[in-house]
């Protein structure tokens, strides 16, 4: 019983960094453009491709 004293605290503090972390990433713009990222996967141009 005792090891909850430790594991509960541990566990808030993770998902407290989880949750930072979440912020940080709409922050930072990075779920702007999912569409775009999408459509680009199935696109078939490959005139970007580097010639070998």
């Amino acid at each position: 019983m005792e090891m909850l004293v430790y594991l509960i605290p541990i566990s808030l503090f993770l998902g407290g960094l989880g949750l930072v972390a979440f912020f940080w990433a709409l922050r930072s713009r990075q779920f702007e453009d999912p569409e775009g990222d999408s459509r680009r996967i199935l696109n078939d141009d490959w005139d970007d491709a580097p010639k070998p």
